[in-house]
């Protein structure tokens, strides 16, 4: 069965950084895509930063670039989200999501808290 989980997640200072990771197991094939997404209390959930499976193409949401970078490990099914200069407004459960074609698979989270 499909799993997908995120860890690294952690209350950090403002300006600090947190490296976030999430492994996928158990697809028979290639993946599309991994993604990260992000959901704050009262805000819905957005598309942070994505990944593709070829050529390593990246997309970032306009408020994090610069500061995050996406990339994937040695394995295909391994992707990193280092955070850098993190603000408030980051906080949120940061989400790892695994497209292989137009389907779907989700992570439990991981709580990121950027806090004095």
């Amino acid at each position: 069965q499909v799993q997908v989980v995120e860890s690294g997640g952690g209350l950090v200072q403002p300006g600090g950084s947190l490296r976030l990771s999430c492994v996928a197991s158990g697809f028979t094939t290639d993946t599309t895509a991994m993604s990260w997404y992000r959901q704050a209390p009262g805000k819905e959930r957005e598309l942070v930063a994505r990944i593709f499976t070829a050529g390593d193409n990246t997309n970032y949401v306009d408020s994090v670039k610069g500061r995050f970078t996406i990339s994937r490990g040695n394995a295909k099914n391994t992707v990193y989200l280092q955070m850098n200069s993190l603000k408030p407004e980051d906080t949120a459960v940061y989400v790892c999501n695994v497209l292989r074609w137009s389907v779907s698979y989700w992570g439990q989270g991981t709580q990121v808290t950027v806090a004095s």
